[in-house]
Formats: C-alpha cells, sequence, structure tokens
C-alpha cells in the first residue's frame, strides 16, 4: 500500500482510468499514512470515516462512466475552507465547535470533480502568519530535517499544514490560501508546488476571510502538472462571489508543452534585497540559466515600488482584518465566554478567542482606519499599492513571466523568529507584491540548501494567464529535476 502514496495526482488519476488501483484503496493507504504522519501536526480534523464514504461512491460513479477531473483522488483541505457538517476552526479558539450549514465553492467544486477529503489541514490562525506557529491547536512540524540535525523545523505559513500533508505524503494534494505568500512560501519551505491563481480566478464564498482584497484559493502538490489539475477543478466563476471573475477556466494541463523559446523572462533588479542568502542568489542565478538554456530571452526589468510592498502589505492587509474580524462577538457561532454585560462578553470571548499574532493585527488595522489616521496610513497604502501594479503592467509590456526567489531563506527551527513579529513579516518580502498587484504566482522546488533544506524559485504571470505561468514552470520543474524527498519518509 505504501507505493499508492508515492504517486503523484496524475499517476494515480492514470492508475485509476486504467483500473489498476480503486478510490477506496487509494484513500485506506493515503488515511495510513496520515494516521502515522500524526506528530507533524498537519492536520487539525481528520475524516477517515467520510474519506472511505467518498472513495466508496467515487468507485460506483467511475463503473458507471461518470468521472470527474479529480475522481476518487484523497486530498488535504485547508481547515479555512467552510466544509458542510465537518469541523472548520480556522485554526482559532473562537471558532470551537463550528460546523458550517454550508460548503464553500471551492470544496463544492472540488467534490462535484471527484475529491476525497481526508480531513482538514492545519494553518496558521486565521491565515495570520509565516510559519504555522500561531494555530490554536499547536504548530505544525515540518517532514524535512537540516542535515545531521534533528532539530524540528517550521514548515511555512499561513499554509503549512497543506504543505506538510503533501511533503509528508498524506495526501496527494491540498488546498491552501495566499494572501501575502501563504501558498508559494511554505511550498518553498516543504519542497512541493504551491499555485496562487489570479485574484478573482477561484471563489472566496465560503472561505474564512483574512483580507478580502487579497485572500486567493490555490493548490499545493508534488508537482506542476498535479497543480494545472487541481486547479481546473478548483476555478470557475461563482456569483455568490462578488470579486469572482467571469472567464473561461481552461485545461491547464494542456499548456504543459515543454516548449518555451522566445519566451521572455523578466529578472527585476529590485528583488536582490539585504540579507538574503548566497545560496539563495545562486539558485536565482541557475534558475536563469535553465529558462536560457530552454530558449527563453532574459530580459532585466525594474519594480521600483517593490521596497514599499512590505510595509503597504502590514497595512492594508491588518486593516481589513480588523474590519472582517468583528463578526467573531461569541453571539451568533463559535467560542462564547459569559460577562455580566453584552460589552464583557465581547471582551471576554475576544480576548480569549484570537490568539497574540490575530489581537496584534486586529489592533494594527483599527489604528491605521481610525479617524486621524486613515488617510496617513490606509489611503496612502491603497495608493501606493496602485502604484505596485502599475510597475507590473509596466514590465508584462515587455516579458511575458517574472523570475524571483520564492523565500529570502530555507526552513528555519520552531520557536525561531516568534519574538521578532518584524524578522516574520521579511519572510513574505518576494511573495507580497505580486499579492498586492492580483498576480498569479508558483514557486516550483528548484534544489537544496547546504543544510539539506528545499529552496524555491518563483515565477509570477500576467492576470489571468496561468496558462503561460504554468508552461513555463514545467519547463523550470524538468531542469530543476528536484528529486529530494524529507527525513520523515525514511523514518
Amino acid at each position: 500500500m505504501s507505493a499508492l502514496t508515492d504517486l503523484t495526482i496524475a499517476e494515480a488519476r492514470d492508475l485509476l482510468a486504467k483500473g489498476e488501483t480503486s478510490s477506496k484503496e487509494l484513500t485506506e493507504a493515503h488515511i495510513g499514512a496520515m494516521e502515522a504522519a500524526r506528530s507533524l501536526n498537519a492536520f487539525i480534523t481528520e475524516t477517515p470515516e467520510k474519506a472511505l464514504q467518498m472513495a466508496e461512491a467515487s468507485d460506483k460513479r467511475r463503473k458507471a462512466g461518470e468521472a470527474g477531473v479529480l475522481e476518487g483522488l484523497p486530498i488535504g483541505m485547508k481547515d479555512l475552507f467552510c466544509t458542510e457538517g465537518v469541523l472548520t476552526t480556522a485554526a482559532s479558539h473562537i471558532l470551537d465547535g463550528f460546523h458550517p450549514p454550508y460548503e464553500s465553492t471551492v470544496s463544492e467544486n472540488m467534490w462535484n470533480a471527484g475529491a476525497v477529503l481526508l480531513g482538514k489541514t492545519n494553518l496558521d490562525e486565521f491565515a495570520m502568519g509565516s510559519s504555522n506557529m500561531t494555530s490554536h491547536y499547536g504548530g505544525v512540524e515540518s517532514p524535512w530535517r537540516r542535515s545531521g540535525d534533528n532539530r524540528p523545523l517550521v514548515p511555512g505559513g499561513s499554509s503549512g499544514g497543506s504543505a506538510a500533508a503533501v511533503a509528508a505524503r498524506c495526501a496527494l494534494g491540498a488546498t491552501g490560501t495566499d494572501t501575502g505568500g501563504s501558498i508559494r512560501q511554505p511550498a518553498a519551505f516543504c519542497g512541493i508546488v504551491g499555485l496562487k491563481p489570479t485574484y478573482g480566478r477561484c471563489s472566496r464564498w465560503g472561505i474564512v476571510a483574512f483580507a478580502s482584497s487579497l485572500d486567493q484559493a490555490g493548490p499545493m502538490t508534488r508537482t506542476v502538472r498535479d497543480s494545472a489539475i487541481m486547479l481546473r477543478a478548483m476555478a470557475g466563476y461563482d456569483p455568490k462571489d462578488s470579486t469572482s471573475v467571469n472567464v473561461p477556466v481552461p485545461d491547464y494541463e494542456k499548456a504543459l508543452t515543454g516548449n518555451i523559446k522566445g519566451m521572455k523572462v523578466g529578472i527585476p533588479k529590485e528583488y536582490r534585497v539585504e540579507g538574503m542568502s548566497e545560496e539563495i542568489d545562486q539558485l536565482w542565478l541557475k534558475g536563469i540559466k535553465w529558462l536560457e538554456e530552454a530558449g527563453a530571452e532574459v530580459v532585466e526589468i525594474s519594480l521600483p515600488h517593490t521596497r514599499y510592498a512590505l510595509p503597504t502589505y502590514y497595512i492594508i492587509a491588518p486593516a481589513e482584518a480588523s474590519s472582517n474580524l468583528a463578526r467573531y462577538d461569541g453571539v451568533r457561532y463559535g467560542l462564547r465566554e459569559e460577562g455580566k454585560t453584552l460589552d464583557a462578553m465581547y471582551e471576554a470571548t475576544r480576548g480569549r478567542g484570537f490568539g497574540a499574532e490575530v489581537q496584534r493585527r486586529i489592533l494594527i488595522g483599527t489604528y491605521v482606519l481610525s479617524a486621524g489616521y486613515y488617510d496617513a496610513y490606509y489611503n496612502k497604502a491603497r495608493k501606493v499599492r496602485s502604484l505596485i501594479a502599475g510597475d507590473f503592467a509596466k514590465a508584462y509590456e515587455k516579458v511575458d513571466v517574472i523570475l524571483t526567489p520564492t523565500a529570502p531563506s530555507a526552513a528555519f527551527s520552531m520557536g525561531e523568529k516568534m519574538d521578532d513579529p518584524i524578522a516574520m513579516y521579511l519572510l513574505d518580502v518576494f511573495t507580497v507584491p505580486a499579492s498586492l498587484a492580483g498576480l498569479p504566482g508558483i514557486s516550483i522546488p528548484a534544489g537544496l540548501s547546504t543544510d539539506g533544506l528545499p529552496l524555491g524559485l518563483q515565477l509570477l504571470g500576467k492576470a489571468f494567464d496561468e496558462e503561460t505561468l504554468i508552461r513555463a514552470a514545467g519547463v523550470l520543474e524538468e531542469a530543476a529535476g528536484f528529486k529530494a524527498t524529507p527525513a520523515f519518509l525514511a523514518v
């Protein structure tokens, strides 16, 4: 059975189509892997009984000739997506006991495509974090270890549970959400592929909101092909989401032609930031060489407002979070702490229900939206955001995709940087700009650090041109030839 957990989504799909395995067998293998990996804390809620029911129903559909895009494939669902009747917590104490009476559009799309739910994956509380250490249910442990060092490492965040589950072969793939890098950065830390689609490509309806103008769902998989397959099932117009864009969803897998001759690849000079490790810079140079050897033309570009991206993000995102999280008051659902007055109940519920990082961001957001500071901070940040988007628009007049590192370093030890919020925020320096501009991005595992940890390269594309992005990513993945596996799998 262990061989079944080594399959990619594409390989498992093909075996199912040939009748060489069943969804039930595939699901049982992954349930076993999930149970064996509990020490990683990658899942908040496991749903083995539901998974087997879904797998049996899938096998019946396949026999009837009704196979969908993800038919019979067991996946993990980030615990930010509402799943009907299944505990949904956003990794927060304040949502204890919340069983949604409805299904998020993305998860419903995936069930309609035949996917099987293994469980709800762990994350930073309300997706606020870059390490997956802020979860109420405890931090997630990366399946990777430094060479000769057994100290546990972070998987990255906020989609660290999904990243760890996929890397540890507990799930064929998993959903993530990306607000400022929360799919791409953990993908880089865990040696997998993470794809953030264009803002508006996947519906946000039924996803617990962090920052509404930034949040976007996407797939986390072991290969670029798998991400293309998953995205096709996840994406689509949704009239229930006012930010959903009504554009056709192509068959992304067909974009993997292996041919990028004549493609123009932009290299932004502003992404060589202070403090970036030498090995990240060397990997970037390797990536440039690989694409050139494949026939692409490399063009130096300028994204001059990049230096303002992080401060802009950390004004806009907390501002939107402070508004979105106002709904958690103990009245309608989730945690309720007693108080002698209504205000006292609000204060007790929110004080005990939200963790320190969430409280910090609510306070920052409330401050920048307050009278006297709205224009000085929030309004100014909105204007800078427009300038950042303008930089990308100008760059894409000359290039088709942009190549950068995904993160400025490899994964770090659990507990490290936790007392320094600024150091934690700086981990998003390469991912935040594209999020502010609403552009698609993908992280591809491209090499190992001197300590034997995964390092990722990031490709950024034009809005709603995921096909070109995926085509370039497939070539980069092939050139990198990343075959390393986490130490966890050798135990």
